[in-house]
């Protein structure tokens, strides 16, 4: 078993390097120390399109039918086709 000075040792190199690994948190709290609140941090963001009527009303079928959420669900779709495109 390593001697607990190592452990420390690799401890603290993985603390050094958390901000870089991890920066949302980080920079959250940055910001909470200007401003004093606290923002939430993730790692999706809203975005916006524009659907057909008909488009959007067959998603919302095919995604109710399957009992599918709509998001992760075009998400997905999204996610294969640049898989597909690299």
């Amino acid at each position: 078993m390593p001697y607990a000075s190592v452990l420390n040792k690799e401890v603290f190199e993985l603390a050094k390097r958390l901000p870089e690994l991890m920066p949302e948190p980080f920079l959250a709290l940055e910001e909470y120390d200007r401003t004093g609140r606290l923002r939430k941090w993730g790692t999706k963001t809203r975005a916006n399109f524009t659907l057909s009527v008909d488009t959007l009303r067959s998603l919302r079928r095919h995604c109710g039918e399957r009992g599918l959420k709509m998001s992760p669900f075009v998400e997905g779709l999204i996610r294969r086709e640049l898989s597909r495109l690299s």
